[in-house]
């Protein structure tokens, strides 16, 4: 019995050495525990909530980024800031996001963050965006022309309408 038990042990560390897939990226672990950490910080803040500055912590993050996103991220930052005053920018896995009553309604993610062509600005259900039976919810950025950043601001708009 002994014996099988070594054999599995043996099994097990080759398979560990062989994959190295765990089920997640270091990229998006990163992003778990940037999301737990935002977490944290916001219970510790309490009723403080509302006076902490999260607009300050979007701007740190987004000065981390590359150059190419970093002037991405800092564009849409003004335009989402333009169009809907009323959403408050907030960290959201480590990425720059507007929320509504704490609920997230859109996002910048980096093309560094996980290692993608493009950097990407992305909405979730609170957005306002519906189409019929289907509409984008995602979108690929490489630069911004004045047309681009003009729909970004009708689509935040509609977002929040």
């Amino acid at each position: 019995m002994k014996a099988t038990q070594t054999s599995a042990q043996s099994t097990s560390t080759t398979e560990k050495t062989d994959t190295k897939y765990d089920g997640f990226t270091d990229e998006e672990r990163d992003a778990m525990k940037a999301r737990a950490q935002e977490l944290k910080t916001t219970a510790r803040r309490g009723s403080r909530a509302a006076k902490a500055d999260t607009e300050g912590e979007v701007l740190a993050k987004i000065a981390e980024m590359p150059e190419a996103d970093r002037v991405l991220a800092e564009r849409i930052h003004d335009i989402v800031k333009a169009s809907a005053p009323e959403l408050t920018p907030k960290l959201w896995y480590g990425m720059p996001a507007y929320a509504r009553n704490g609920k997230v309604v859109c996002f910048f993610q980096s093309a560094q963050k996980f290692k993608a062509r493009y950097a990407t600005l992305g909405f979730s259900d609170q957005a306002n965006l519906d189409d019929g039976a289907m509409w984008p919810t995602a979108f690929a950025v490489r630069e911004l022309t004045p047309a681009d950043e003009a729909r970004i601001g009708e689509l935040i708009k509609r977002a929040v309408n």
